[in-house]
């Protein structure tokens, strides 16, 4: 007879390097990503975004003319670009609605106080991971507190 040995998964911690925007922002100067990579930072890891299919554009494009139609000068629509929640975190949600400023935040991205609201688009068949939207609901926003 031979006897049964027992196996015993081991739990084993791999350390990961998390990044600030700056970092990241010299990996892109470098070379390392680029925007074609379609990557964004959210909390200090670089995360790989879905690639954007013909419905997921059509229903941005849907809400971008329809905000910018109804909201003319109030907000400023933006578009898949960038908004620094804090020094780990850059994500590009679908579209946001920014408070407005003169220079349409060419000088800088906006931070959570310019932000009137945040939408991203999900198909309904897709899996929950990281996301715009869970990384929002962590930080304070202006009805809620400073930034």
């Amino acid at each position: 007879m031979v006897p049964r040995t027992r196996t015993q998964a081991t739990a084993v911690h791999v350390p990961r390097r998390r990044f600030t925007i700056d970092e990241y922002h010299r990996m892109a100067a470098a070379g390392v990503v680029s925007e074609d990579d379609r990557v964004e930072l959210l909390d200090g890891e670089i995360v790989q975004m879905s690639p954007i299919g013909s419905p997921h554009a059509g229903c941005v494009d849907r809400l971008t003319a329809l905000f910018t139609r109804r909201l003319r000068s109030r907000a400023i629509v933006r578009v898949q670009s960038p908004i620094v929640l804090d020094r780990r975190s850059e994500p590009q949600p679908d579209l946001a609605l920014l408070a407005p400023r003169p220079d349409f935040y060419a000088t800088a991205h906006p931070r959570p106080r310019d932000v009137l609201l945040v939408i991203e688009v999900m198909d309904a068949s897709s899996r929950l991971g990281p996301s715009t939207s869970s990384l929002g609901a962590e930080r304070e926003t202006p009805a809620s507190g400073p930034d």
